[in-house]
């Protein structure tokens, strides 16, 4: 699994493309990602919920019907709430709509400006992005024994010393266990991770 630095390499080349914002959606299943990052103004996030537009935006639609790029302007489906429009009032003009991977699986991402329309080399070189970390964020398919094992303690409610000594093993392995857990995970704390594991069908 990548570190959380690669990661942020990857958003910190797109930060410049998306001056009004962005969204990315990672690994789209059961109808929520597990990871998403969005840097779109905080009235348009608090609009878009408020409005409950992610039932009905119409770049969501096009991402889980096809792969690839395409510019709002161009986007081949309905938007009879007017969401697009309602954008540009936030400042968010001029979009790109990205999607990739399998259904099972997909990855969505929206970017924005608010002076001109996306070039061809720079929705290509999102896509080369969002291509890229939607294959190294692909979940594990798989947890080794020890940290199965260590997970199902804390799931337990065992506190690191009890789960130790369940264990058989120091309480500094055990949290050495659970450490390697979260970064097989990509999780930041351990109820993440445990969350995570469940979601993947890992335990």
């Amino acid at each position: 699994m990548p570190s959380r630095a690669e990661v942020a390499a990857l958003l910190a080349k797109l930060n410049p493309l998306a001056p009004t914002g962005y969204f990315i959606g990672l690994h789209i299943r059961f109808a929520a990602p597990i990871m998403q990052f969005q840097t779109y103004p905080q009235e348009w996030s608090d609009h878009y919920s408020n409005k409950a537009y992610a039932l009905r935006d119409p770049t969501i639609a096009w991402g889980f019907s096809t792969t690839g790029s395409v510019r709002w302007s161009a986007l081949p489906v309905p938007d009879p709430f007017g969401i697009i429009e309602d954008a540009a009032k936030f400042g968010l003009k001029y979009g790109v709509a990205i999607s990739a991977g399998p259904i099972s699986s997909r990855t969505i991402a929206g970017f924005t400006r608010d002076d001109r329309e996306y070039t061809d080399v720079e929705i290509e070189e999102i896509l080369v992005i969002i291509r890229l970390l939607h294959d190294i964020t692909e979940p594990p398919d798989s947890l080794t024994k020890a940290q199965i094992e260590a997970l199902r303690c804390i799931a337990d409610g065992d506190r690191h010393a009890a789960a130790a000594a369940k264990l058989g093993i120091t309480e500094s392995a055990f949290k050495a266990r659970l450490i390697s857990a979260r970064e097989r995970l990509m999780a930041r704390t351990t109820a993440e991770a445990l969350q995570r594991a469940k979601e993947y069908r890992l335990l």
